[in-house]
């Protein structure tokens, strides 16, 4: 447990730090000439943004990479070795180039055919009018359409050569016209689309019904070609790009170098859900949130006769470049053999909860399977209100299930004593009993006793939605300038619809003061497939430490009066946490405060684990208070334990220096600037003291 909080402690390690990409994009001209044919081959799959993330790409093995990643998006059968949809499209793109380029200096997959047959594939059936008296060269492709990206059950694409040379084009019979097939059109009106429509009858009567309309059999009213076409033909070229989501493209661009390479390919999508909740009995605010990745990948392990999966999840909260928290943990998982079923059918759902101060942030989930080598992103702005101002409702928290839990322990998603089964999507049954925590901050003692929360319930559906409302009274609940209130939705009363939540906190006369709102979905189903949940919880003998966490985030936002409030209580409540009292005795140095940092510090004299510590604050303690020579003294000790660290070297040499000490101190800050080149303070001083010496 230790090691645990270790690494959720005071100034941590530097897990991973997504960076926005702003990087200029190449020309597809200037990319490698393999690079430049995998963009041909892809030109009519790839998405807009998968294209603009490739082309900022700045080396070939990160090239390689994406395109390795960018099939599997596609691959229909994840789970084997083969690759159907990659090799059918490659297939389908070497036919297009080898017998579709042979009337045009374009290559095959360039033409209109080739387009056609690259994005659907070879037609059911295809009829022929190259040698028909009266018509210019025409074809006719039949195709039954995938429903599912949004194409016609059965529809026909004609091709023609337009004024009878070139290549054959696709012929639109909006644009086109039926009079664009026909050789001599004398005396046919323009306008008369009737008349076009029984001239090409006369010659080719099966080419007439498809000269007005890509639907076989469907005629428009007067026979005037129907806009429908332009919007099938535009569902057409945009259906191998339906059901991708380009979000792996442009977390392949943050994260490269950040996740491996093995994890790379294979990113996953997920759902998520946040809260930010006032914890009344803690007095602080917390950040729950629940990340569903849509795919796990699971092994089996022999000895034990389990199966498992083995998630790391990495967490940052930050202001724009800059971290105000960050923290990782890892969540193995194992469970017999009779529950691989529902795992596989219900999924994983990775839940955690920490405290956060006041501020706007975005918050940044890394969750990544050893099984699989699988990661999934979730990022979120989060804002925690400040506890001041006019009294104000938070948006509530939706549950299909609560529980009753001890007050002596937190997990994610336990407000006060309820413990919420929450879900990304809010969708409930008719046989849940589902509830929703409301938030008040800032209450006054006049509006708790006059106030009251209005609950609006409204359905979505267009005829006869169900509509609910009633008040809750705020005099009903204990007071607390931060209250909390369990409330149970009214499932019964519902029918199966979308519906709009919005809660109201009303003053002493019914004014409105603060409204938020939300929404969930009642299911028609009986039941509905619910994730296990993966999540740990925390002892309330332990939570000392949320005071160090908030005691950090205050530090990093530069409110350090809040800052050293945070780390005063900590230790107040577990004073003998050695890590903690180093970690504030750091902080009082950065505060200036040494003669406080000396006291601290001492706290952990004679604990060997921590001797460094010891002999580094200790010396920059004294060093701060000029003490330049008894300074010398620690901070050799501190040396001697670990002879690699840069602010013990740097204290050391600007100490040596400050006593006279020059060619001492020379050697020293030299050594750190070999461990660290990039200390342009350390280098101005280093010329200096060489300055001085000459």
């Amino acid at each position: 447990m230790k090691r645990e909080f270790w690494s959720l402690l005071i100034f941590p390690v530097i897990f991973f730090l997504p960076v926005h990409s702003t990087a200029e994009s190449l020309k597809e001209k200037d990319l490698p000439s393999k690079h430049q044919e995998w963009l041909k081959l892809t030109n009519y799959i790839i998405l807009q943004k998968e294209k603009e993330v490739f082309l900022q790409l700045t080396t070939d093995r990160d090239r390689d990479i994406f395109i390795e990643s960018f099939w599997k998006q596609r691959d229909p059968t994840p789970g084997t070795p083969q690759n159907e949809f990659k090799e059918e499209h490659i297939k389908r793109f070497n036919y297009a180039n080898t017998y579709f380029g042979r009337d045009t200096p374009r290559e095959g997959w360039q033409t209109d055919m080739g387009r056609m047959h690259i994005i659907l594939g070879p037609p059911a059936s295809i009829e022929r009018f190259d040698s028909v008296a009266g018509l210019y060269p025409a074809q006719v492709w039949y195709y039954y359409g995938d429903r599912s990206k949004g194409l016609p059950t059965y529809f026909a694409i004609v091709f023609f050569k337009r004024s009878g040379a070139g290549e054959f084009k696709i012929y639109n019979p909006t644009s086109d016209g039926p009079l664009s097939l026909i050789i001599d059109a004398r005396g046919i009106d323009i306008t008369d689309y009737r008349a076009q429509y029984e001239k090409i009858k006369e010659l080719a009567p099966t080419l007439a019904g498809v000269a007005i309309s890509m639907i076989p059999g469907e005629y428009p009213y007067n026979f005037q070609p129907s806009p429908q076409t332009n919007i099938i033909l535009a569902d057409i070229f945009e259906s191998p790009k339906k059901n991708i989501s380009p979000s792996y493209a442009t977390h392949f661009l943050d994260y490269k170098g950040i996740v491996s390479t093995e994890y790379l390919t294979n990113f996953v999508e997920s759902s998520a859900v946040t809260a930010v909740a006032k914890e009344p009995m803690l007095g602080m605010s917390l950040c729950h949130f629940s990340v569903v990745p849509k795919k796990i990948s699971l092994d089996y392990f022999g000895p034990r006769d389990q199966y498992y999966c083995n998630f790391k999840l990495d967490v940052s909260l930050r202001q724009g470049e800059k971290i105000i928290y960050q923290y990782t943990k890892d969540f193995p998982f194992y469970f017999e053999p009779d529950r691989l079923a529902a795992v596989e059918a219900n999924g994983i759902a990775l839940q955690d909860v920490f405290p956060v101060v006041e501020g706007r942030y975005e918050l940044t989930v890394l969750l990544q399977n050893s099984v699989g080598k699988e990661f999934t992103v979730y990022e979120k702005i989060i804002n925690v209100p400040e506890a001041s101002g006019p009294p104000k409702i938070l948006c509530p928290v939706l549950g299909y299930s609560v529980q009753n839990l001890p007050s002596e322990v937190q997990t994610p998603f336990k407000l006060m004593n309820d413990q919420f089964q929450v879900v990304p999507e809010n969708m409930f049954t008719l046989k849940d009993r589902p509830a929703m925590f409301i938030s008040l901050l800032d209450l006054t003692e006049e509006v708790w006793r006059e106030g009251t929360v209005e609950i609006l319930v409204n359905g979505l559906k267009d005829k006869n939605p169900v509509r609910k409302s009633l008040f809750i009274k705020t005099r009903d609940f204990p007071f607390n300038k931060a209250m909390g209130i369990s409330w149970e939705l009214p499932i019964g009363e519902l029918n199966p619809d979308y519906y709009e939540l919005k809660l109201i906190l009303r003053g002493s006369q019914g004014e409105p003061i603060s409204e938020a709102s939300s929404s969930f979905i009642v299911s028609p189903q009986t039941a509905l497939s619910r994730p296990v949940t993966l999540s740990k919880s925390i002892s309330f003998e332990i939570l000392f430490f949320y005071y160090y966490i908030l005691a950090e985030q205050y530090d990093r936002i530069d409110e350090t009066g809040k800052a050293e409030a945070n780390f005063e209580k900590a230790l107040a409540l577990n004073p003998g946490f050695k890590p903690g009292i180093v970690a504030y005795a750091k902080f009082l140095l950065k505060t200036g405060k040494f003669d406080r940092a000396l006291e601290t510090i001492e706290r952990v004299s004679g604990d060997e684990s921590l001797e460094f510590d010891y002999f580094l604050v200790t010396g920059r303690a004294l060093e701060g208070k000029g003490e330049y020579r008894a300074a010398i003294e620690r901070l050799l000790e501190g040396n001697k334990i670990y002879n690699s660290d840069t602010c013990l070297l740097n204290s050391l040499g600007f100490c040596y220096y400050k006593t006279g000490q020059k060619k001492a101190a020379l050697d020293v800050l030299n050594a750190s600037l070999r461990l660290n080149p990039e200390q342009s303070e350390i280098r101005e001083l280093l010329a200096r003291i060489e300055k001085e010496l000459k």
